[in-house]
C-alpha cells in the first residue's frame, strides 16, 4: 500500500521536474509580471535601508531580458547602513535611482519597470529620463502618490500588482 501522501506528489518528467498534473495538465505558469516582480521583491531583500526595503527590475518589454536591478542603500564603497536616521532623509540612494544608474541600455529601447513600492517624484523622473520607459508595475503604495500623474502624464502606463 503506498504512504498516505503518494497521491499527492507531483509527476515529474525525466528531468526530474514536475510536468504535468493528476488530469494531464501543465501546473499553471506564472506570467512574466509575477516572475519580475518577485525578483524586484527579492532584491529589496539587499536594501540597507533601516525604513523601508525597495527593489528595482528593468526589462525589455518583451520580458527576454533584464536590463537593470537596484535595490535602496548606500553608495558603493560607503558603509552598509543610512546615513542618518531621518525619514525621507536618511541618505540611502533609492532603488529605482540605483537601477538607473546600472541601465546602460540605449534611450531607444523600450523599457518596462517592476518597482516593490510606487516611485517618489524624483525617482518618477530619473525613470522618464531613463527614456522610453512604456510602463511602470508596483507593488505597494509609497506614502506620496504625486507620481502617478506625473508618468500618466508623459504617457507612462502605471499598474499595481498585488501579491
Amino acid at each position: 500500500m503506498p504512504p498516505p501522501d503518494a497521491e499527492e506528489a507531483p509527476i515529474m518528467s525525466e528531468t526530474g521536474n514536475p510536468s504535468r498534473n493528476g488530469d494531464g495538465e501543465r501546473p499553471e505558469r506564472p506570467s512574466f509580471e509575477s516572475i519580475y516582480m518577485d525578483l524586484a521583491r527579492t532584491l529589496a531583500n539587499r536594501s540597507t535601508c533601516i525604513r523601508l526595503n525597495v527593489g528595482t527590475v528593468i526589462t525589455s518589454t518583451d520580458y527576454r531580458k533584464v536590463l537593470a536591478v537596484g535595490y535602496n542603500g548606500n553608495a558603493t564603497g560607503l558603509p552598509n547602513k543610512c546615513d542618518r536616521e531621518e525619514p525621507g532623509n536618511c541618505g540611502c540612494l533609492h532603488s529605482e535611482e540605483n537601477a538607473v544608474i546600472n541601465c546602460d541600455a540605449p534611450r531607444h529601447v523600450e523599457k518596462i519597470v517592476f518597482v516593490t513600492h510606487l516611485p517618489c517624484v524624483a525617482c518618477a523622473k530619473r525613470l522618464i529620463n531613463l527614456g522610453n520607459v512604456r510602463q511602470i508595475y508596483y507593488g505597494e503604495d509609497y506614502r506620496n502618490r504625486d507620481s502617478l500623474e506625473l508618468l500618466k502624464s508623459v504617457g507612462i502606463l502605471v499598474d499595481q500588482l498585488l501579491e
